[in-house]
């Protein structure tokens, strides 16, 4: 990584910017670029870069000297994901990069801002945060719900960071070790929902795994007695949405608008014109 926007403040995009942005960096790592593809500027990659110029090293670095030698984003998998789920390492706290706690779960969002705050919440600094329905379908949508708030009482402890894994996404400002992007997403029976509180969940950046630590026919036994939650949204576009988004890990487009499928021949929206 040789971008140096830490989420401490120190530096914001506007310092990117104004040390030189994105063609710095992309000449930085010219070398792993195509750089006769042609861009929509009319120009290839490499001419558009040709004269491109850092005015501030401190913010973005070299490939000889990178702030840290690994990228940003991990890409995590396992019986938890089993489509993948994203963590910001650059942003996570390095001691719960190799970590197990029990899930502390949250059915959605509102539940999350009724209960995150209890004193009654049996929280400790090893629990996994767990916020479910919260994803493309879920919610509908995929809103920056993801960096789920340490509970005040353990704030009151000093305790600055946990472990939170939801379906959901969040700002490239926030901070923490924050798994986001499951997929599947619970609402559509992903293993995600399915989580129960105390259930050990074991999360290894170092192996790339992100596992619920249960048997496996403990697993297929409850996602067989899964049912999906109801829904308020019964027509119009939220149940278009619904119906037809895909999964996070296919880019939450509609399915219907994938080049070459059967689905972008047979589904036609509807067009409603003006009489």
């Amino acid at each position: 990584m040789i971008v140096n926007l830490k989420p401490s403040g120190r530096y914001l995009m506007d310092h990117f910017h104004r040390a030189g942005g994105l063609p710095v960096v992309e000449r930085e790592i010219s070398s792993l670029l195509d750089l006769d593809c042609l861009t929509v500027s009319g120009k290839t990659v490499g001419q558009n870069i040709h004269a491109a110029r850092c005015f501030d090293r401190d913010v973005i670095k070299t490939m000889d000297s990178p702030i840290v030698p690994a990228g940003a984003l991990v890409v995590l998998k396992g019986n938890l994901a089993p489509s993948g789920a994203i963590l910001k390492v650059a942003a996570a706290t390095s001691r719960l990069l190799e970590h197990t706690g029990p899930a502390v779960v949250f059915e959605n969002y509102l539940d999350l801002l009724a209960r995150v705050d209890s004193p009654e919440l049996e929280v400790t600094a090893d629990s996994v945060l767990v916020m479910r329905n919260s994803g493309p379908r879920g919610v509908p949508g995929m809103p920056e719900w993801g960096a789920l708030p340490i509970p005040v009482k353990l704030l009151r402890q000093g305790i600055r960071d946990l472990v939170r894994i939801s379906d959901s996404r969040m700002s490239g400002t926030s901070g923490g070790t924050v798994i986001l992007h499951v997929a599947p997403e619970s609402a559509v029976g992903g293993p995600l929902a399915i989580v129960q509180n105390g259930d050990p969940i074991r999360l290894s950046v170092a192996e790339r795994r992100l596992e619920l630590v249960l048997p496996e026919q403990e697993i297929k036994d409850r996602l067989a007695r899964w049912s999906p939650p109801p829904s308020q949204h019964l027509r119009g576009f939220p149940r278009l949405y619904i119906d037809h988004v895909l999964q996070a890990d296919e880019g939450c487009d509609f399915d219907f608008l994938r080049p070459g499928t059967k689905e972008a021949v047979k589904f036609v929206p509807p067009i409603v014109g003006r009489g």
